[in-house]
């Protein structure tokens, strides 16, 4: 017989012998997990009333986006000290190590065993009776045991536990970008009080030099006590205004001491409002970029996957379960004999485990699993309409704020023009010191809704800014609470 005769009388054999080995490997890569698809959003493909175009003012960094210094400083110092910062941070350490745990199992498991045995059995021979025999035995030994993954149950585990960890890390990004809002919406707040809280001071001097002149002309007999007690009514109002404003300024700062984490000190500025506002465009880009943008949108697409992996698991644990244990070691009655000539053990104990009955448990887990599954759906799409309407409803506070504000300063103007001619009259004689009053606490009353409408604008555009995802996008070094970043690009999406 020719050489290749003989090649192509072997080459059935060699083949048959390479499916046999590579049977376990092409196992190995089976899984039952469901194909992760991305769910379609349930949103309209445009915000409503939106104008600006561009990407998404939420690839801006934070720091990026607020240029006040000392409110760089204030939320830098939040996200180092903030106690919720620092217990999403614990949960990720604890989302991470369970990752590990559950991705251990997929490799073999070596353990160094020693132990000793001593005792005494009794048994009976025949023709001699019962008789004593003392037992000892000391052994050595490296154990080893490996589940063979042939179904991607393991996997599946692993995958799931890696999932939620990834979504633990999303949901820290969403508590870090919500904690900015706070601290800068507290920020906002201070100035708004710094402000109004001048503008009271300014009203009080005023209206108690009002109330002097009143006085007087009353005790020289050339004004009534109407006047004065209406005067002093008048100085009245702006002292409680007042009040009011220093008593809320104080519970502003202790909020802003529980976000930053510690005391904190703002120095006076000036009116500070303009400052505290990015002085940049504000393109929101479309509702497919929140997707990418926002964490707890993120978050709630990785329990999903997280979900698909556990059923794959629930329908594994059908199939049979392999395992390889074995162990090789010394083995002798003595100490002394321990590792000499002939004392070597070894065992090899393969293990194949099909479940037949366990009263429907194992039908009720793939059930659970599935339910769950159901609900991430739920919950990914309830997460991405909730994100929609945040921006919607920044958007519209946005525009309709700066309308108002427009309108509210041309009352103001009137308002202030309105007291200035009510006070002429009075001087003169004209009319009665009523209309000096209404005048008065109409212009006060609008000078402190301009500055809070003001605010308000400020607050819409952060509001806008983290509803949108901004604060860490394309910021992988991102990681208070926890030192180092284990996440791949891939993991970082």
């Amino acid at each position: 017989m020719s050489a290749p005769a003989k090649l192509k009388d072997h080459r059935p054999g060699l083949t048959q012998a390479a499916i046999v080995l590579a049977m376990p490997l092409l196992l190995a890569g089976c899984s039952f997990a469901p194909a992760h698809v991305q769910p379609a959003q349930p949103v309209p493909q445009d915000y409503p009333g939106a104008t600006s175009g561009g990407a998404s003012i939420a690839r801006i960094g934070w720091r990026d986006f607020f240029r006040e210094d000392h409110l760089r400083a204030l939320i830098a110092t939040a996200l180092d000290n903030n106690r919720d910062i620092q217990i999403a941070a614990a949960r990720i350490a604890e989302a991470r190590a369970a990752w590990r745990i559950e991705g251990s199992a997929l490799y073999p498991e070596l353990n160094a065993v020693g132990t000793g045995t001593r005792g005494r059995s009794i048994i009976n021979l025949p023709g001699l009776g019962s008789q004593s025999l003392d037992v000892k035995q000391v052994s050595a030994q490296l154990s080893a045991g490996w589940e063979i993954d042939f179904w991607g149950r393991l996997r599946n585990l692993r995958d799931a536990a890696r999932n939620q960890y990834l979504a633990t890390e999303e949901a820290r990004r969403a508590l870090a970008t919500d904690l900015i809002a706070q601290v800068a919406n507290g920020y906002l707040l201070e100035r708004e009080y710094e402000e109004r809280v001048a503008i009271a001071e300014q009203t009080i001097a005023t209206r108690a030099e009002s109330l002097r002149i009143l006085r007087r002309r009353y005790e020289v007999g050339s004004g009534s006590k109407l006047e004065m007690t209406q005067a002093q009514t008048l100085l009245a109002q702006a002292q409680t205004v007042l009040q009011s404003l220093e008593q809320d300024r104080a519970i502003n700062r202790n909020a802003l001491a529980l976000l930053v984490g510690q005391p904190v000190e703002i120095p006076p500025g000036p009116l500070g409002l303009a400052q505290a506002a990015p002085q940049i465009d504000l393109p929101t880009g479309l509702p497919s970029d929140l997707i990418a943008n926002r964490p707890d949108i993120i978050a709630a697409e990785y329990r999903l996957r997280a979900a698909n992996a556990n059923i794959g698991a629930a329908r594994a644990a059908f199939f049979p379960n392999i395992t390889l244990t074995g162990a090789f070691g010394t083995a002798s009655p003595d100490l002394d004999g321990l590792f000499g000539d002939g004392s070597r053990a070894w065992s090899f104990t393969p293990t194949i485990t099909q479940p037949l009955f366990n009263g429907g448990r194992l039908a009720a887990n793939l059930d659970v699993m599935k339910a769950r599954q159901v609900g991430a759906v739920a919950e990914y799409e309830k997460t991405v309409q909730g994100a929609f309407r945040d921006v919607s409803d920044a958007l519209v506070r946005r525009r309709q704020l700066a309308l108002q504000i427009e309108t509210t300063r041309t009352v103001l103007e009137a308002l202030r023009e309105r007291a200035r001619l009510a006070q002429l009259r009075f001087d003169h004689g004209r009319s009665a010191y009523l209309e000096v009053l209404d005048a008065q606490r109409d212009l006060f009353d609008t000078e402190q809704a301009l500055v809070q409408l003001r605010r308000a604008h400020l607050a819409s555009a952060i509001a806008l800014y983290a509803a949108l995802g901004g604060g860490f996008v394309g910021d992988p070094g991102f990681d208070p609470g926890i030192s180092g970043n284990p996440m791949s690009g891939e993991q970082q999406r």
